[in-house]
């Protein structure tokens, strides 16, 4: 597709995406990204990097890592690779305003000996992810008897694939660890680390110490079950009574 497409649609003195620059096509193709995007829906936006851009696909429901999902992905306009590391706020009144949240990155390589191009002319492109969130085998392939543009993407069954893998449950940023509110309201960077599993809003700050009140309680009430750290009092004897 190139970055016409990209670059026509854009007012770079009004939004603070990326324009495409000279060193675009001078990466070598191993990289990509997946951005949330809380657009006039919000969806998830996947990246990989291919012959120098970033061939791009919208994703309503986002990525899997359930095998048995089959993802609806649209194929858009291509993306310069400098958009890989993009995270902020589209002003209102610009192509696809809201709030855009990098919600996985890393490296991938194709699986198989056909190009990314033969592949994607093919319209079944193989891929292994190595990222913080995705891992493992993925497949693109396009819909027949479409629009052209019309892809679904698919977890292949492999040692990360996760039966009952809820998207939304890492709702997080892997550059900021913010989530999707704190990048609309422009708030600063998490300094602590967000657990991968469990809620969303669930985060591990080292700056706190641990409740040792409730460690010392709990010891305290074994102890004293045990007979240990304080001496129970004596029961008192029973007197024998005396013969009349």
């Amino acid at each position: 597709m190139g970055l016409e497409e990209y670059s026509a649609k854009r007012r770079f003195s009004n939004t603070p995406e990326p324009p495409p620059t000279d060193a675009t096509s001078k990466r070598p193709a191993s990289s990509f990204c997946v951005q949330r995007h809380d657009a006039t829906r919000l969806h998830y936006d996947f990246r990989l990097e291919m012959d120098g851009v970033l061939k791009s696909w919208a994703i309503p429901k986002g990525p899997v890592l359930d095998p048995a999902l089959k993802h609806f992905a649209a194929q858009v306009e291509d993306h310069p690779i400098e958009y890989g590391g993009f995270e902020g706020n589209i002003p209102e009144g610009n192509y696809g305003a809201g709030s855009v949240m990098l919600w996985d990155r890393g490296a991938y390589e194709l699986v198989g000996n056909a190009s990314g191009a033969e592949q994607l002319g093919k319209g079944d492109l193989k891929f292994r992810l190595s990222g913080e969130k995705l891992k493992g085998e993925f497949a693109l392939v396009r819909m027949k008897g479409r629009k052209g543009n019309e892809w679904l993407l698919i977890k292949k069954r492999d040692a990360f694939a996760v039966p009952g893998w809820d998207v939304e449950a890492h709702a997080y940023s892997v550059l900021s660890g913010r989530s999707q509110e704190e990048i609309a309201r422009n708030l600063p960077a998490r300094k602590s680390k967000r657990q991968a599993a469990g809620a969303t809003d669930r985060v591990w700050d080292s700056s706190k110490p641990a409740n040792r009140g409730a460690a010392t309680r709990k010891g305290a009430t074994a102890e004293a079950r045990k007979g240990v750290g304080a001496e129970a009092p004596a029961a008192p004897r029973k007197k024998k009574r005396q013969p009349i």
